[in-house]
């Protein structure tokens, strides 16, 4: 969960409601979590300093509501990018075992 978290906010500044519809639209739902779970996520990714508070402001989706948003640190970044190359190396590990055969790239 904690990459997709980072993965959102690598395109910017977000609310936990605009990470969720970040993980949506990139067909990524089913592995994010509820909301509670997800701010816990969010509050231990700030104490780990992988994001920060980007202040509390209103939305366009929110109407009159203030949400927090998150940006990504550098620290965060570096994870993200050291999560991501892992990823790629499984995923290449599995193509070359006959995992992923039909599988579009």
């Amino acid at each position: 969960m904690e990459f997709h978290i980072l993965l959102s906010l690598a395109g910017g500044e977000r609310h936990g409601y605009g990470i969720l519809q970040d993980a949506r639209e990139r067909g990524e739902e089913a592995a994010m979590p509820d909301v509670g779970t997800l701010y816990r996520a969010l509050a231990r990714m700030v104490e780990l300093g992988w994001i920060e508070a980007a202040g509390r402001r209103s939305a366009p989706d929110a109407g009159e509501e203030r949400r927090n948003y998150y940006r990504i640190t550098k620290a965060g970044l570096q994870v993200a990018k050291a999560e991501a190359r892992r990823l790629e190396a499984l995923t290449r590990a599995a193509r070359l075992g006959g995992l992923l055969e039909g599988v579009a790239k």
